[in-house]
This record gives structure tokens, sequence and C-alpha cells, in this order.
């Protein structure tokens, strides 16, 4: 029992130190990260592991939609957790992106990220990490911002509410850039942002302060795909 704890964790601090890695090279060409709030910008940085989640580490590059969702659902068959469950796979220039719902609730689980050259897949780093209350690297169980949404209580920012919040950041941010419909996870919203119809990235919206979270490591949007569970 004592060497498979050394193991597993050896095993996450190893996955960590990738992860941090892959957010370094995401920042160099992406610009630095931010959270914004009511009082202005706050300078901010995704970091740790999320709980209950691990990474992947395979050698075959991502080329395609098709390919992107199964390596999303290898990863989480090797969870085990049978009430997660893909809801959207989206393909940006820097790599692929995925949501994770609970399929009992309808609820957004966590978000993640896959490596387009190596196929190596990890949580999402920035809200998903930070602001995620239930399964975010600061949230569940005996996490430090453990609280109001995983103990059950309302979100302060209501759905509606996020897409203003984030429609305003927009017209302040980047003019001409307009918010779509909020995926709601456990402590923030996420939402497309849009130009002239088309998708162009991401941002996020604490719910319970109203802070935004530009997600600046994407690039350009390329193609995305809803998927049937």
């Amino acid at each position: 029992m004592h060497n498979r704890t050394l193991a597993l964790i050896g095993a996450g601090l190893l996955a960590a130190a990738l992860a941090l890695g892959t957010l370094g090279a995401a920042l160099a060409q992406g610009g630095p990260m931010s959270i914004w709030g009511p009082g202005g910008m706050m300078g901010g940085s995704g970091g740790g592991m999320m709980r209950g989640a691990w990474q992947t580490q395979t050698v075959a590059p991502v080329q395609s939609l098709e390919e992107a969702e199964q390596t999303f659902q290898a990863y989480l068959d090797g969870i085990g957790n049978s009430d997660l469950a893909l809801r959207e796979v989206m393909e940006f220039e820097r790599g692929f992106y995925a949501i994770v719902e609970e399929r009992s609730t309808g609820t957004g689980a966590f978000e993640l990220l896959a490596d387009r050259q190596t196929g190596a897949v990890f949580p999402e780093y920035g809200p998903n990490m930070m602001w995620n209350t239930r399964y975010g690297h600061m949230g569940g169980r005996g996490g430090m911002m453990r609280g109001w949404a995983a103990s059950g209580e309302a979100a302060s920012v209501r759905p509606e509410q996020a897409q203003v919040i984030a429609q305003r950041w927009l017209d302040t941010n980047r003019p001409g850039s307009a918010a779509g419909q909020p995926d709601a996870f456990y402590g923030y919203y996420t939402l497309h942002t849009e130009r002239d119809g088309q998708i162009t990235g991401m941002l996020s919206v604490n719910a319970a302060t109203g802070q935004v979270w530009y997600h600046s490591w994407h690039g350009d949007f390329i193609a995305t795909t809803e998927t049937e569970h």
C-alpha cells in the first residue's frame, strides 16, 4: 500500500508538471491570462490538477474532431465514472477542447484539453481548475474554496446575468464580439464568443463574483461538434 501511494503521488506530480509546462507554452503564444471583475483587471493564472482526474500520456497525434472525441472518451473511460459524458468537442488552432457534463444533472462537470501533437489529455487550466467548486483544484471535498456551490447553495450570478457580464467585457475589450449562451459549471459559466455569427473563442464568468476570465490559450477556432450519449 505504501509503495502504491508513493507511485500515485509521483504520477500526480509528473502530470502537474506537464500541465504547468503546457500552460507556460500557451501563455507564450496567447499572452497573459487575466480575470476581470468589478474593480477592473486582476492578474491570474491556472495551476494544479483537477480532483479525481488524471492526465493521459500518449504519442499519437490527434488530427480531426472524430479522433479528438475518441481521445477524450478514452480519458473518461479511464476515470471510470459512468455519470460523466462528453457534451461538446471543439477544434482550435492550438489543440482540442471538450465539455464534460454529468448525465444525472445535465450540469457541466469540467473542461478538458487535448494536445494536437501528442494526444495527451488534461484538465483545462484557468477557471476549470481555479473556479470549479466540485471538480477543480480549489474546490471539491476539502478544497480551499469549498463553499456555496459545492454545498448546494444557489449561484449569485444567474445564467442571463453571466451573459450580460460577458457582453460588457467584450464591448470593452473586444468590440464587435458577442457573448453566446452560457454553459453552467459548478462555480462558473463558460460562454462562446462570436463575431458575425462565427465562434471566435470563449470566456468564463465566476458565478459568485462575476469576474471574467478570457481563454487566451486556444488560438483561432476551427470547428465544433456536439456528442451523443
